[in-house]
Formats: structure tokens, sequence, C-alpha cells
């Protein structure tokens, strides 16, 4: 897809995979009457249907490149290459990912700063690759930001996070290693100042230290709001547990309160997670939300 403008500010889509599950493996508690509604602004035949049973949920995984001032940053690094997962669609990927970025105009050694939203597989595994046997960072010249909650949480090796504490010994520790990554917290200024730069803000629920990260320059705001919504089924139910929320009812407040301040603006919205362009803005549809996608 095209670059996409905010005043000052340039954003890139890169994109890793499509993932296709089961809807209700993720969001379990949609109905009919939710997919039926779904289905007047969201047309993916080949995904939704008004059966839940049948009913797919498709995660275009993907990273954002900001270019702002002269500094490009990366957002979200995906699953990663060559990597053992205990999940088997993202096990041993071997996917086009660098030639994607390099498609988009940029080489790895271009990006000066790594932000990922939160520390789940899926937002850090090209934090690094694979060279003689060895995890290396991928972006040589970068500076990587992690946020503080998510970081201490992981370091501990929590139970049941198996997935997510694979990620966290091969795309953070290396990194930590080489001395390119930096803990911050979630409510950091990263660029200038909050209306005219970039900075992040504490979004708790579905991962411990989980973050928006927000830009703003010259232009309409853009928020890239990570995992705080994953499909746009939950801008009708955000009440849905998600199957990866480690909080599930702060991660559904979360979900409130970012459809509810960004609803009817014109700040375009950066989804980790939905497809075809996957930029849009929220409108309030009567008493529940819909997206209205940028043109792809």
């Amino acid at each position: 897809m095209a670059p996409i403008r905010l005043g000052n500010i340039t954003v890139h889509k890169v994109h890793e995979m499509d993932s296709p599950v089961p809807l209700l493996s993720q969001l379990p508690g949609t109905t009919a009457e939710d997919l039926t509604r779904l289905m007047r602004w969201y047309d993916q035949p080949d995904e939704i249907c008004a059966d839940p049973e049948a009913a797919l949920m498709t995660f275009s995984v993907h990273s954002w490149v900001i270019e702002v001032d002269g500094l490009t940053i990366l957002v979200d690094t995906c699953c990663g290459n060559h990597k053992n997962r205990g999940l088997p669609e993202v096990h041993q990927l071997d996917t086009r990912y660098l030639e994607n970025l390099r498609a988009a105009g940029f080489e790895p050694g271009d990006i000066d700063l790594v932000m990922c939203t939160h520390l789940h597989f899926d937002h850090v595994g090209w934090n690094t690759r694979l060279e003689n046997g060895k995890w290396v960072p991928t972006f040589q010249n970068a500076r990587y930001l992690f946020s503080r909650r998510d970081f201490e949480y992981f370091q501990q090796n929590p139970q049941g996070e198996e997935l997510h504490n694979e990620a966290f010994l091969d795309s953070i520790v290396p990194v930590m290693e080489a001395g390119m990554g930096e803990i911050v917290d979630e409510d950091r200024v990263i660029h200038r100042e909050i209306g005219k730069g970039i900075w992040l803000e504490p979004a708790f629920g579905h991962s411990p230290g989980c973050c928006t990260i927000n830009a703003q320059h010259g232009g309409a705001p853009g928020i890239f709001w990570g995992d705080v919504i994953h499909h746009p089924v939950q801008l009708i139910r955000p009440d849905l547990p998600f199957a990866f929320d480690m909080d599930a009812p702060a991660a559904s407040r979360t979900r409130k309160a970012v459809m509810q301040r960004v609803a009817d603006t014109d700040t375009i919205c950066f989804p980790a997670h939905f497809r075809r362009s996957s930029a849009g803005k929220v409108k309030r549809d009567g008493d529940v939300f819909r997206y209205e996608f940028l043109s792809d």
C-alpha cells in the first residue's frame, strides 16, 4: 500500500504474513448477531460469515515504519524467521519480511529506533535474526525500546506464558546483551513533545506493560494501538475476553477507552492485526463502533 502522510509524518506498512484461525478459538462468545452487524461494513467473505462456528479470525501480521524529522522508527517486529515456537503456525517461519521492508524503501541499517507496543511473540520476532547459529540484533544501527512492566514480567519466566517466554529469550535478551536495548516507562515521551512528536501511553490489560504509540507533527494524530484491538468484531464486542489477554477485564476497559477517545475524530488508527490497508478511523455506530478503512 502507498505511504500515509500525517503532516510531517510518513507511515509505511511492512507485511509479514496472514494467519487465519477459528474465530471462536480467539473470541469465544461472539454471536451470529455480532457477525451480521460486522458484515454491514467489513466485507471479507473468505473470513467472516454469519455462523460463528464457521467464521475465521485472520490476523495480518505486519510492522509500521514511521518517518519523522529524519528519524526512521520501526513499530512492532512481527514473528521472525527460524524461531522455535510452541505454536505450530509460527514455528520455524521463513517469510519475506526483510524483502518487504526493502520494497518499502528501507534496509535494516536504516532503522534508527525499534519500538514494541508490548513483548508478545508476534511483536518482537524480527528484533533478532539468526547468524552463524547465534541470535543477533537485526537492525544494527537502532536503539530498541522495551516497556518496563512487560520486560520485568517476562524476565521472571512466568508460568503459562511459554510462547512469549521463548520470544523473550531469543528476541529480547540478545538485544539487551548487545547493549542496544533500553527499558522505558509506558508514559515516556520518545521524540519532541506530546502533540508534536512521538509518545507512549499506557494501555494495560492485554499484557502487563502494553502501551499505545502516539504520533503527531503538523497533521492529523496517529495511534499505533498494537493489540488493544485485534479484530474489527471487537469494535462491536469490546467486552469479550481475547484468548491472549492477560487481564481480560482491564483489556476490555482499555479497548473501550481507546475507542471512545478516537471515535469521530481525525485520528488515523494503525492496528497491528487488521487486514486490508489496516489503517483507518473509528466511527460511532449506535451503541457500538465501526471502522472505516483507508483505501487499499
